[in-house]
């Protein structure tokens, strides 16, 4: 909607407290240039607009009445175009009218573009105007229209282009990673592979799997592949492992290719370089782990135990994994799944000893021993008992889960006998395994204790700050009204900001960075049109000195008569400019107030009220601090004085309204 509010109850004039968007796209005026003007709309006049229309336009205002006419206006940039002018006075509860809501429309196109010179017609247009009756449907419409406007001023704001703000894009723009002169001894080949790209961290979680693959497999078929069922077993988990092993081979290749960080932070891209480093750490383990054990089942080799023991070699590349542990410490969810796998991996590995244990028993021929075994005493269990110490028993489907159960009850807690050791060694393996089952709560356990803990420190620093300040209220008997205030304060900010102190989190950093974090925070403001000339060096100086706040609905920002600190520029929600309780101007998102620094006093005191109507966002720059920049750069001091008036939505300096 194109349209404008004015106060009703000004002691000098009807001043505008409000403009839209569309009233500032059709006449090419911006918020700052029209606010406080008189709504009688003088300031679009031109050679061609009817001053009998504009003295009806201020008896209507004197009057309190609606009207409606056409006239012509004049933009900004001296075009002309006709208007339909609708008048709607606004009332409040007690009936009296505390605004006017002026909506235009340009005619111009339905009027078949008149030419503005003909004055005898647009006199004789003039004398037929007169206040429509409230039955009229475009009245009907504009009063409908001024009922609802104030309920979605908020929209409004919410809605305003930003586009129209003119950036200077030289400041913002993303500066080169590298300067220009090193940009040479960075260039790689194109067959080197980053250490940090995408593609090798996914290699790498795929490398990963395949190794706990192995660890899981491996060590399985060494002490389960006793029989020919699970010989069997074994061969038909060939394409897998064969595809395992070349994942292994592959890998080797492409670490040959990947770059890596030397020992003084650079990372090196040299082929050669490469090479030699890879081949000094990791080659080795690699190549070892990669050797195709399994090609052998394809040859119709016979396959022993010794090979499968061979195979355990590949447990080597678990080293890898603490190696990269570092890099994924900070994901409090990928170290906690990493520790629970590192933990039934280790109750897997346990499981196959104690199996292999209770076969030694078995086999031993120890009349003393291999009839009290945990095997012999499962096969009983099961009806499936040993003959002769090796056939029959339970089978190693049994056998396995069997075995998990002891050393998982084993390693959480004291297990519950149902499986248990009744032989020396079957004894000394539990006593061993009660030892590395204390010291894996004590790691595991308690990394998963404080990964918990880390994931819910931000909602304990919550509700710590919230005791200390419902403590402060009760000590200090504060009222309710009071107490409700700061307690609606601290949440909503806290919804804002998380608790986060962006100055205090800034502090440690240098000032290049930090202005530059400053200046990518408080772009908003440092995009208006006063700071297009400013230079990138005065712009950073600048940022470090904008502040942001918050006020909630209700709160006052200002008040009359207070020393002003600082200039606001509101980033979101609405208030309101009062004096003596009469609304001077209402304020949205992109509008700037403060005080211009033209005057001579040290101290400058505000002239009226700023209110918040809802949650607003504020960046502030305070005085002070501006103009310590301002002397730096005195070569923008002068345009920044000179233009202030212009950008300054409402200037709320002592005595600026007589000037």
């Amino acid at each position: 909607s194109n349209f404008i509010l004015a106060n009703a109850q000004g002691r000098c004039g009807f001043p505008i407290v409000y403009c839209s968007d569309g009233f500032c796209d059709l006449t090419g005026f911006g918020r700052s240039e029209v606010m406080q003007k008189n709504c009688s709309c003088r300031f679009l006049c031109g050679a061609d607009t009817s001053e009998p229309v504009l003295q009806s336009i201020e008896r209507a205002l004197d009057s309190r009445q609606e009207y409606q006419t056409e006239v012509c206006f004049y933009k900004k940039g001296g075009a002309a175009f006709w208007c339909l002018l609708d008048i709607m006075p606004i009332k409040n509860e007690k009936g009296e009218v505390v605004l006017f809501l002026f909506s235009f429309k340009d005619i111009t196109e339905s009027r078949g573009r008149s030419c503005p010179g003909d004055k005898k017609e647009e006199k004789q247009r003039s004398e037929k105007q007169r206040s429509k009756k409230p039955g009229n449907s475009h009245l009907r419409a504009a009063r409908r229209q001024g009922r609802t406007m104030l309920h979605q001023l908020s929209s409004q704001f919410a809605r305003r282009d930003r586009g129209e703000m003119k950036i200077n894009r030289n400041v913002f723009e993303n500066k080169p990673s590298v300067p220009e002169y090193k940009v040479a001894s960075v260039q790689k080949s194109r067959f080197i592979l980053l250490h940090y790209s995408i593609f090798k961290a996914l290699w790498d979680w795929l490398i990963l799997l395949a190794t706990f693959y192995v660890a899981i497999t491996v060590p399985y078929n060494v002490c389960f592949t006793g029989t020919e069922d699970s010989l069997s077993a074994a061969r038909s988990t060939i394409v897998s492992d064969i595809a395992v092993e070349m994942l292994f081979i592959l890998d080797i290749i492409l670490n040959f290719r990947t770059t890596y960080v030397s020992q003084s932070g650079q990372v090196v891209y040299d082929p050669r370089s490469i090479c030699i480093h890879y081949v000094a750490t990791w080659f080795f383990v690699d190549l070892i782990a990669a050797l195709p054990f399994d090609l052998l089942y394809i040859f119709n080799v016979t396959v022993t135990s010794l090979v499968h023991l061979l195979k355990t070699v590949r447990l080597l590349r678990l080293l890898r994994l603490l190696q990269k542990l570092d890099r994924y410490s900070q994901y409090s969810a990928m170290v906690l799944t990493l520790l629970m796998s590192m933990f039934a991996l280790l109750a897997h590995w346990m499981a196959c000893i104690w199996y292999v244990i209770g076969r030694k028993e078995l086999e031993s021929n120890d009349p003393r021993t291999w009839d009290i075994g945990w095997l012999h005493e499962l096969g009983k269990r099961l009806e499936a008992p040993y003959i002769n110490n090796s056939v029959g028993g339970p089978s190693i489907r049994s056998a396995y889960i069997a075995s998990l159960y002891f050393t998982l009850s084993s390693l959480t807690s004291v297990g519950f006998g149902n499986v248990c050791a009744n032989t020396d060694t079957e004894k000394i393996f539990s006593i061993c395994t009660m030892l590395i089952g204390a010291l894996m709560h004590a790691v595991v356990f308690g990394n998963v204790t404080a990964i918990i803990q880390r994931m819910y420190s931000r909602r304990s620093l919550y509700h710590t700050r919230m005791k200390d300040l419902k403590d402060f209220i009760r000590v200090h008997h504060l009222p309710q009204q009071l107490k409700q205030r700061m307690l609606e304060y601290f949440q909503t900010t806290w919804s804002v900001n998380n608790g986060i102190d962006a100055n205090e989190l800034l502090h440690d950093f240098p000032d290049e960075l930090r202005a530059d974090v400053a200046m990518h925070l408080h772009k908003d403001i440092l995009q208006l049109p006063i700071f297009e000339t400013a230079s990138r060096g005065c712009l950073r100086s600048l940022s470090l000195h904008i502040k942001t706040s918050f006020c909630a609905p209700g709160e006052y920002l200002l008040r009359q008569g207070d020393a002003l600190q600082a200039n606001y520029f509101v980033c979101s929600g609405s208030l309101e400019v009062l004096k003596d309780d009469v609304v001077l101007a209402i304020l949205g998102k992109g509008d700037l107030i403060g005080a211009d620094l033209g005057g001579t006093e040290q101290v400058i005191k505000t002239n009226a009220d700023v209110k918040a109507l809802t949650y607003c966002d504020l960046q502030h720059i305070g005085l002070r601090g501006l103009c310590e920049v301002l002397q730096l750069y005195p070569e923008y001091a002068s345009k920044f004085t000179a233009d202030i008036h212009q950008d300054l939505t409402f200037n709320l300096r002592e005595g600026s309204e007589m000037e």
